[in-house]
C-alpha cells in the first residue's frame, strides 16, 4: 500500500466543487478582476493602463491571460481588440465575467470591511456638509487613541435622504445629519440610539416683493405658492409628511432642483418667481448676509399648521445593537461619548 491516503469525496459537494475547479478558474487573481473591470469602464487597455498607474503592455498581458484562460472555460473570449484608437470590443461573455468580477471584488471588500469593523479597526461615519463641524469636535476627544490604536477612521458624505438605509445595510456605523420627527415627540424608533443636538422648523428664501408675500406663511398656503423644491431629502419628507406622497400634484412646482444651492441661484437669477423651503438655520444665515449663493433673496418664517406638525430633529444616529454588543472601549462607543460630550445641554 502507499504511504499516502486519497481522500474520496461524493460528487456534488460544495468541497469536491471547489477541488474540482478548473485550473484556468484558479489562475485567475483578483487583480486581473481588477484590470479587466478598468479596461471596461475606460474602454482601452491604454487609459485601463493610466488609471491603474501601470504599463500598457502589463495590462495588455493581463487581458491576454483572461482572453484564453476563460476562452478554454467559457468557448469564446472576453475582449475582441477593433483596431488601432478603437474602443475594445466586450464578448457576451465579457459583459457577464464584468459583472461577475464586480459582484465578487464588491463582496471580498465589503467583507473585510466588516471583519475590520467587527475588530475596531475600522469606523465609518457619515455626515451631511453642515454636521461636518460637529464631527470635527468629537473626533478631538478620541484622535490621540485612535491613532494610538491604528483604528481606520472613514469620513463619507451622507444625504439624509439615505441616513436609515445607510444604518440598516451597515455601511456606515454613525450618521449626522437630520431626520423629520412629529413635533414635540421623544426619539421613538427603539433600533436606533440619538444625541439630539437641536430641532427646529422651515423658513422660506424667496424673490417675491413685501406685497405679494409677507413675512410670514403657513403651511396649509404652500400649494398657493410657487415653489421650488427638492427632489429628494428632508424638505421632500416634510412635504410628503404635510400633503402625502402625491404632494407633487398638490403644490405648485416652478422647479424642482438636486442642491440648495443651485435653487438659490436660481431665485436669484430671477429665471423663476417663487420661494424656496430651506431649514430655520440656514434661513438665518441667509438673513444674516452670511450666504454669498443668497444674496438679496429675502427670509419669511414658515409656521407649521398642519396636523400633525412635524419638526425637523438635528442630532447623532447609530444602531442600538451595534452599541450594546462592543464594550465601552470600542472605537464605536469612545466616538460615541465623544459626541455626547459635545452635545448642548
Amino acid at each position: 500500500m502507499s504511504g499516502s491516503t486519497q481522500l474520496l469525496l461524493p460528487t456534488g459537494t460544495p468541497l469536491s466543487r471547489v477541488l474540482n475547479a478548473p485550473n484556468a478558474l484558479l489562475d485567475t487573481t483578483m487583480d486581473q478582476l481588477r484590470t479587466l473591470l478598468a479596461v471596461y469602464e475606460t474602454k482601452s487597455a491604454l487609459r485601463a493602463a493610466r488609471a491603474l498607474g501601470r504599463e500598457q503592455s502589463s495590462v495588455q498581458k493581463q487581458l491576454d491571460t483572461l482572453n484564453r484562460n476563460f476562452k478554454e472555460l467559457c468557448g469564446e473570449p472576453l475582449v475582441v481588440k477593433q483596431g488601432r484608437g478603437k474602443d475594445v470590443l466586450f464578448t457576451p461573455t465579457g459583459e457577464s465575467l464584468v459583472e461577475l468580477a464586480r459582484s465578487t471584488l464588491g463582496h471580498w471588500m465589503d467583507g473585510i470591511h466588516e471583519c475590520r469593523r467587527k475588530l475596531g479597526n475600522t469606523l465609518t461615519v457619515g455626515t451631511t456638509r453642515f454636521m461636518l463641524d460637529t464631527l470635527a469636535r468629537a473626533w478631538r476627544h478620541v484622535e490621540d487613541d485612535f491613532r494610538a490604536r491604528d483604528v481606520d477612521l472613514k469620513v463619507v458624505h451622507i444625504r439624509t435622504k439615505d441616513i436609515w438605509t445607510k444604518l440598516e445595510t451597515r455601511e456606515v456605523d454613525i450618521v449626522c445629519g437630520s431626520v423629520v420627527t412629529p413635533a414635540g415627540q421623544s426619539w421613538d424608533p427603539a433600533e436606533f440610539d440619538v444625541i439630539e443636538w437641536r430641532r427646529g422648523g422651515l423658513a422660506l428664501l424667496t424673490n417675491l416683493p413685501d406685497g405679494v408675500l409677507g413675512s410670514r406663511v403657513r403651511t396649509r398656503q404652500l400649494p398657493a405658492l410657487p415653489l421650488v423644491v427638492p427632489a429628494a431629502g428632508l424638505i421632500a419628507e416634510f412635504l410628503r409628511g404635510w400633503f402625502g406622497p402625491d404632494y407633487r400634484n398638490t403644490l405648485d412646482i416652478a422647479a424642482e432642483i438636486d442642491e440648495i444651492q443651485y435653487g438659490m441661484s436660481l431665485l436669484r437669477s430671477n429665471l423663476v418667481q417663487g420661494c424656496m423651503i430651506v431649514t430655520s438655520g440656514l434661513g438665518v444665515v441667509a438673513s444674516n448676509g452670511e450666504l454669498r449663493e443668497g444674496d438679496g433673496l429675502r427670509v419669511v418664517d414658515l409656521v407649521d399648521d398642519a396636523k400633525p406638525a412635524l419638526e425637523r430633529l438635528v442630532g447623532v444616529f447609530t444602531r442600538s445593537d451595534e452599541r450594546a454588543k462592543h464594550p465601552a472601549d470600542h472605537p464605536l462607543n469612545l466616538l460615541w461619548a465623544a459626541f455626547e460630550s459635545e452635545a448642548p445641554v
